[in-house]
């Protein structure tokens, strides 16, 4: 049932297409035809409707969604609807490579959605996967979305960060895309206390209204004592030691080897790891195709598939759109409350 039957208002979505050059044109169409994020949301797409009708073709889908200026986007009140920028000729672009023009592409659809975004005119921004390569030929210096996120909107360095979402269970990290060397130099008890509460207010968000999270160690069996590191000891058991007089229902640290399993067995919500590996290989081993990424500190929710652009298997339409769906489905919830209290443009 859609939220407009259960008496609210289906958040307003911006779909930022990704790399033109791997599944993303067949996901955005895919998107743009799904019933279930037609119930749960008001699904702007962006990009260039060439794009999304070769992406169409590969699905075996139509893209016949009516077309609205940026200006009109308050317009878009029923079902999905397309902001056509004409910014890719798609036989610029060849299948599986990486290129200038796909980045820029890329680069101008996500920064339009996210204006949009910040401008009150969407509650939230979804993407389908980004090449590096290709937005670091657009845009140099490209980093990663947290980064490009904190550059655009002119935010506090830090302010933006990654999570990954499985139904079952989300992961949130301390450090996300630095060298594994870098690592313990970067935490402290100020930062990870900082990830702990911006983990549960984004699972309050979420509709979650008593988060429980656990946090994994740094060393091997969590330092077995100081045998194996002392920042356990030193620095992330005190942070959580906080984090418990401030209210928050936390525990750990927990070796990072059995701390998802503990997770899952006593139902907590979410666990807080030290750095991007520790956190990603469990959660994509549990859900590869259906997990999301969000990005958290925003006044507004950005998702996208925990995948990437899956260039081996582009134009073959077979790309699973599951992990798409559930991104937008997860801004949606998350933005439902800003959608209801927004005033008609």
């Amino acid at each position: 049932m859609d939220a407009e039957r259960q008496g609210g208002k289906r958040p307003r979505i911006a779909l930022a297409m990704g790399d033109p050059a791997g599944i993303s044109p067949e996901l955005a169409a895919r998107l743009a035809a799904s019933e279930r994020v037609r119930d749960a949301a008001r699904l702007v797409v962006i990009g260039d409707r060439r794009v999304l009708e070769a992406g169409a073709a590969v699905a075996g889908l139509a893209a016949a969604i009516p077309e609205i200026a940026v200006e009109e986007i308050g317009n878009a009140e029923t079902g999905p609807a397309m902001i056509d920028l004409g910014n890719l000729d798609p036989a610029d672009i060849t299948p599986g490579e990486a290129s200038l023009a796909g980045g820029r592409f890329a680069v101008e659809n996500f920064s339009l959605a996210l204006r949009l975004a910040e401008a009150g005119r969407v509650d939230g921004v979804c993407y389908t996967p980004f090449n590096k390569k290709a937005m670091r030929h657009a845009h140099p210096g490209y980093d990663d979305e947290s980064r490009f996120i904190t550059e655009l909107l002119d935010l506090d360095d830090g302010g933006v960060r990654e999570f990954n979402v499985l139904e079952q269970i989300w992961n949130a990290r301390v450090t996300s895309h630095i060298p594994l060397k870098d690592v313990s130099a970067a935490l402290s008890e100020e930062v990870i206390l900082r990830e702990i509460a911006r983990t549960e207010t984004c699972l309050r968000l979420a509709g979650i209204e008593q988060p429980r999270m656990l946090v994994a160690g740094l060393n091997p069996h969590a330092g077995d004592g100081g045998s194996f590191g002392m920042e356990e000891i030193d620095i992330i058991g005190p942070a959580v030691a906080t984090a418990r007089v401030r209210g928050h229902d936390v525990e750990g640290p927990f070796p990072a080897d059995t701390v998802f399993v503990k997770a899952l067995k006593e139902g907590h919500h979410a666990v807080l790891t030290m750095y991007h590996d520790q956190g990603q290989i469990a959660m994509k081993l549990m859900g590869f195709d259906r997990g999301v990424t969000m990005l958290g500190g925003l006044a507004f929710p950005v998702c996208t598939p925990a995948h990437g652009t899956a260039y081996d298997i582009a134009g073959q339409g077979i790309a699973s759109p599951l992990a798409a769906e559930e991104a937008v489905l997860l801004a949606a919830r998350m933005a439902a409350p800003a959608a209801t209290e927004r005033k008609p443009q």
